[in-house]
């Protein structure tokens, strides 16, 4: 997508900043948010538009929301050729692209892999873990040895750009993270932290999220971020809600975030409420790098309220639901630093 068709996009479909809070129905025994009522899916970022696409039909027939953030997932991976999600991901230092996900359901099962090289789906590996292992996380060769011996096909992923990228790269080898931009496809950009995560609420009342990510462009190898680690990257809770987390990982790890924002909801905070809170313990405990950083946190509850926030402006989210009209929706989070949201 050039830059003017994407400002276009976001002109268009742009419809609030911050929460998504609507008018509240019965629906078979749960209090669920007008529109959720046959589910409701939220991802990061402008490609969660896709992932959403993916994901709604799944609960458009009913099916769960597990299954639904799963499939959303999957087509991030496989379909999306994004520099820090899948297949183009960007490589580390040492241009060996390895990935990170996981998969949680609402009742307490929750799945992951990180740093796993050659193997496509890695989330589909860490539903797998979450379903026939009794572990949560399984890394690097152990993740790639279980992953095969589940049927998974072992093959290269980094393709001929990502190559291309890592080799300018290697002329200079300045390692600095930036906070997310206008995707140039230049070495060192917001490539190095956009993550997909994905959320869903299905027509039972039930919640999931998954998060798949090829973590920070040039990082060293072995480094593992936030998006595997359950209730840093993710956490969902059938009983309150759930949450993900985009940005620098290591502030999510730091702050067990994604758990933090639940456990705010917990606490009777609305979702917008408790990632603005999230973000500013983030700023709290790390003012100077807080300058820096971009830490991006999006929610939903288990009535169907979304809500979301960043500490630096420019993160956006999709969601779909069954509410009548455009059924594809891209949000502008609010954030904490003022400044205009980057496109």
């Amino acid at each position: 997508m050039t830059m003017s068709s994407r400002r276009q996009f976001l002109q268009s479909s742009l419809l609030a900043t911050g929460a998504l809070a609507l008018p509240r129905t019965m629906v078979a025994g749960n209090t669920i948010a007008n529109g959720a009522a046959g589910g409701r899916v939220v991802s990061t970022w402008d490609f969660g538009v896709g992932a959403n696409a993916a994901a709604w039909p799944v609960l458009a027939r009913g099916g769960s929301a597990l299954d639904a953030v799963e499939a959303g997932a999957r087509w991030a991976e496989a379909d999306l050729c994004n520099s820090t999600v899948g297949h183009c991901g960007y490589p580390d230092r040492d241009g060996v692209l390895t990935l990170d996900a996981s998969i949680m359901d609402g009742d307490g099962r929750c799945g992951a892999v990180g740093a796993i090289e050659d193997i496509e789906h890695p989330v589909s590996v860490a539903r797998a873990v979450m379903e026939k292992t009794p572990h949560v996380l399984l890394v690097a060769d152990g993740a790639q040895q279980f992953a095969v011996s589940q049927g998974f096909e072992k093959k290269p992923l980094l393709t001929d750009d990502a190559r291309k990228a890592w080799r300018e790269w290697l002329k200079t080898s300045e390692y600095r993270p930036k906070m997310n931009v206008e995707r140039t496809g230049t070495p060192g950009d917001a490539h190095d932290h956009d993550t997909l995560g994905i959320l869903s609420l299905d027509a039972h009342g039930k919640l999931a999220g998954a998060c798949t990510t090829s973590g920070m462009a040039w990082k060293l190898h072995g480094r593992v971020g936030d998006s595997p680690i359950i209730g840093a990257g993710l956490y969902a809770d059938n009983e309150v809600g759930a949450a993900t987390a985009s940005g620098v990982g290591e502030e999510m790890i730091r702050n067990a975030a994604s758990f933090l924002v639940v456990e705010l909801m917990r606490e009777g905070r609305s979702p917008t409420e408790a990632c603005r809170e999230a973000i500013e313990r983030v700023v709290h405990k790390r003012p100077a790098a807080s300058k820096t950083l971009q830490v991006c946190f999006l929610a939903i509850d288990k009535h169907g309220e979304v809500g979301a926030y960043a500490l630096h402006p420019g993160f956006v989210y999709a969601m779909h639901d069954a509410t009548p009209g455009p059924h594809d929706k891209l949000i502008a989070a609010a954030s904490i630093y003022g400044g205009n949201v980057v496109r």
